[in-house]
């Protein structure tokens, strides 16, 4: 009687390719190792390194000034009124803002905008030019306080206007346009609302009188500007040439170059703040002169 052996291999685990391949419980122990690896140099949220608190804080510094600095380059900037030319709208130390935005692409200034503009030459004192020191100073070069140096006025006269002074009533005219400046000018403008120093004047020309006077047409790319405390304001007017100088060295011309902006706002006191706009008297003065006023302009000055 024999009998037969027990089957060994049956008994063995399949540890063949079927197993490589298997269920998902299945995991080959060539690559484990592998697998393990992989899974330890995977970094978790918990183990992601930070910056240090100084290192962080020095970023965030850095870049609030670069963004302080191109925002002073291409779109607002601070200025504060130096003196009281521009009253009763602005007063002396009053802070502004200045936006660039709307002379943009070749755009300029419009009749009625109150500017601010580098000094043109010599028209500010050297105590006007100083402008702030110290620590102020560092802040004024990222636009984080008001600069100094400039100049702050109304636009009258573009490139191509005549402005006349004065109607009986004491207003100027601008291309013929009689302008009603009552809304912006100061109490005390004087016998005018334009009038110029009598050294100026000489009989038959263009300045021939302190309240009757003409210029123009402003040639192009130049502004003529007036501060709204007209009494008070050196402004286009104190930068005529008078009857006795030869050559003139003087120019009442602005360089649109030289314009930074347009005001747009009062910020500063708080009590005060504003809105500032082009006032609406402005929108009915025409692009050009009429012809009489132009040929009248044009003999006055020859």
């Amino acid at each position: 009687m024999t009998t037969e052996e027990p089957d060994d291999t049956a008994a063995e685990p399949n540890t063949g390719s079927d197993a490589a391949v298997g269920g998902a419980g299945s995991t080959p122990k060539s690559h484990r190792g592998e697998v393990k690896a992989k899974t330890r140099t995977k970094p978790n949220a918990d183990e992601r390194k930070h910056l240090p608190v100084w290192q962080e804080s020095i970023l965030l510094l850095a870049v609030a000034l670069g963004l302080a600095v191109l925002i002073k380059a291409l779109f607002v900037q601070a200025f504060y009124i130096p003196s009281e030319s521009m009253e009763p709208g602005l007063v002396k130390n009053d802070r502004i803002l200045v936006q660039k935005v709307s002379y943009w692409f070749g755009k300029q200034p419009q009749r009625g905008d109150v500017v601010v503009f580098e000094d043109p030459g010599e028209w500010l004192g050297p105590s006007d030019t100083a402008g702030p020191t110290g620590m102020a100073n560092l802040l004024s070069k990222i636009g984080l306080y008001p600069t100094g140096g400039h100049l702050v006025k109304r636009v009258i006269g573009t490139a191509g206007d005549v402005v006349v002074c004065c109607d009986e009533d004491g207003q100027i005219s601008v291309n013929g346009q009689v302008i009603d400046e009552s809304s912006y000018l100061g109490p005390d403008p004087g016998a005018c609302n334009a009038v110029i120093e009598e050294f100026y004047t000489e009989a038959k020309t263009a300045l021939g009188r302190p309240c009757g006077w003409t210029i123009g047409p402003i040639p192009d790319g130049k502004l003529l500007v007036l501060g709204d405390n007209r009494g008070h304001s050196a402004d286009s007017r104190a930068h005529l040439c008078g009857r006795d100088e030869d050559p003139c060295t003087q120019s009442p011309w602005v360089d649109t170059d030289l314009v930074v902006g347009k005001v747009f706002t009062l910020i500063w006191p708080r009590d005060r703040w504003r809105w500032i706009s082009r006032p609406e008297v402005f929108d009915d003065v025409p692009d050009d002169p009429p012809a009489e006023v132009l040929e009248r302009a044009e003999k006055l000055a020859d």
